[in-house]
């Protein structure tokens, strides 16, 4: 056979995405925070492109969707829920509950330089600045002393020998953000080419300083140093920092034989450690927290039903400055120019459709959650029923993958709270009447409650779990609730039984 060359013509189907069209997708599943980054890139990158003011602007501002759409909702069933309200206790060992040495600042820490005084709490005014305006607390608690700033103030006045600071400032920048040290002994001797004995002696005197429980290589010597701060490190003590594992699991048990102390010895001393900081550095961690600023609305419409609206302090307001346009247009003289900005008024006006059509879409996904969950808001969690991506795509007519998008990283306020878009889609659990489904986060809050009910002398097994949820109509095996459970950090009944004949 001839090798030869020679020209065909075929015809074939394939789908190709321009790049406004992926650029559209991206924006679809932006959060608002992210989006306004993105507008403010956009805004520095296209001359024709600006913020409207607060009065609305003129004829081109961007979002000019309606933002608001009703949903009539007939009044659902009146949903029984008999249950307990009250959330089940913690129920595994929760060192980081009580923090003593976070109560108070310390005596000798350095003044804020961001020029900040510090009036009385107790003063009328508070807090106020040398200029006499009222302080901002976030910039306050940035310019709280750090970890390191304290370390190394003590370490001045705490270790005379100039080769013994060195290693403990080399062993300050070692601590992590909990305070523990993360190098060993061996490992600070090689890198500044010392003996392990005068690092050892260094880090004796390191963990001395406030506050206790820095530089411990593990959670028990942390705990230790703690312990023999308050000089409470007896030999009983310090057997049951060595069964901390026996302590985690309330196997109290077994430590009083052990450590051969009663019950009443045993708890007094799980007290005490209780009160412990096991990580002791993170005093000087300052999180300020971020609000979830919601994507849509939810208020009730006063005749039974749900208003929904997008929030309008998460949608970029965006002007084509047209007048701007046509003025430089006039001056342009190069072809270069005139492509320029052409392209840039074509970008401009794509952005503002494109906006557009995202704003119209939340607002379509979110009204038919609603409208479909609207039992949620009326009766709580046990009027949540199972729904999937599936059923409000084929409600709006939309691609499951274009739902998907919609509901990542939207929040949504309603009168029970703000809730991610994501959290309306539960997975369905058999009823055994076979009259329906009941949604699996609803199966979570009803064990939840049963479990929150229990007594001592009435703690119940998985298994009585899913025989009392089957008498409720729900079929669920064992093995399900058992995945639940644990799925929520709740122990077994073996463990709750112990924990509650102790009264913890």
């Amino acid at each position: 056979m001839a090798l030869t060359q020679r020209l065909d013509l075929r015809q074939s189907h394939s789908l190709v995405m321009t790049p406004q069209l992926q650029q559209a997708i991206k924006l679809l599943q932006l959060s608002n925070i992210e989006l306004a980054s993105y507008v403010d890139k956009e805004l520095a990158e296209n001359p024709l492109l600006e913020l409207a003011d607060e009065e609305g602007g003129d004829a081109s501002v961007a979002l000019e969707q309606p933002v608001e759409a009703e949903v009539p909702l007939e009044p659902t069933d009146k949903v029984t829920d008999d249950a307990a309200r009250s959330d089940v206790a913690d129920q595994a060992l929760d060192l980081d509950q009580a923090n003593l040495w976070n109560t108070e600042k310390p005596a000798d820490a350095a003044e804020p330089e961001s020029g900040w005084q510090l009036a009385s709490w107790g003063e009328p005014g508070g807090q106020t600045s040398q200029e006499g305006h009222a302080a901002d607390w976030e910039d306050i608690a940035s310019a709280s002393e750090s970890l390191r700033d304290h370390l190394l103030r003590q370490l001045q006045t705490e270790i005379d020998d100039g080769q013994a600071r060195l290693i403990a400032a080399y062993l300050v920048d070692c601590l992590d953000e909990a305070g523990y040290l993360t190098v060993s002994v061996a490992e600070v001797a090689l890198a500044l080419g010392t003996t392990t004995e005068r690092v050892a002696d260094a880090l004796e005197q390191c963990q001395r300083f406030d506050p206790p429980g820095l530089f411990a290589r593990s959670l028990r010597e942390c705990l230790a140093l703690q312990l023999a701060e308050r000089n409470r490190l007896d030999p009983a003590m310090a057997t049951m920092l060595d069964h901390l594992d026996l302590l985690a699991q309330r196997n109290h048990a077994v430590l009083g034989r052990i450590c051969g102390l009663d019950r009443s010895d045993i708890i007094d001393m799980v007290g005490e450690i209780r009160a412990l900081d096991p990580k002791p550095a993170e005093r000087f961690t300052k999180n300020v927290a971020q609000t979830v600023v919601p994507d849509v609305i939810v208020t009730g419409d006063g005749a039974g039903g749900w208003a929904v609206r997008l929030n309008q302090e998460t949608l970029p307001r965006l002007l084509v400055n047209r007048d701007y346009h046509a003025a430089v247009r006039r001056s342009a003289r190069s072809p270069a120019d005139r492509h320029y900005l052409n392209d840039r008024l074509a970008s401009a006006n794509w952005l503002v459709k494109a906006l557009d059509q995202r704003a119209n879409t939340i607002l379509r996904v979110a009204t038919e959650l609603i409208r479909q969950q609207g039992a949620f808001l009326d009766h709580g969690i046990g009027g949540l029923k199972p729904l999937i991506l599936r059923d409000i795509a084929e409600a709006i007519d939309m691609h499951e993958s274009t739902i998907s998008r919609v509901t990542s990283n939207k929040f949504i306020a309603t009168p029970r709270g703000v809730f991610e878009l994501k959290y309306f889609f539960t997975t369905a659990l058999a009823s055994t009447a076979g009259d329906g489904a009941h949604s699996a986060e609803t199966v979570r809050h009803r064990i939840k409650s049963l479990i929150a009910s229990e007594t001592p002398d009435a703690v119940l097994s998985d298994d009585q779990i899913a025989a009392m949820l089957g008498e409720g109509g729900i079929e669920i095996a064992r093995r399900t609730v058992a995945k639940y459970r644990e799925g929520m950090s709740i122990p077994s009944s073996t463990r709750r039984r112990r924990e509650k004949v102790l009264g913890l």
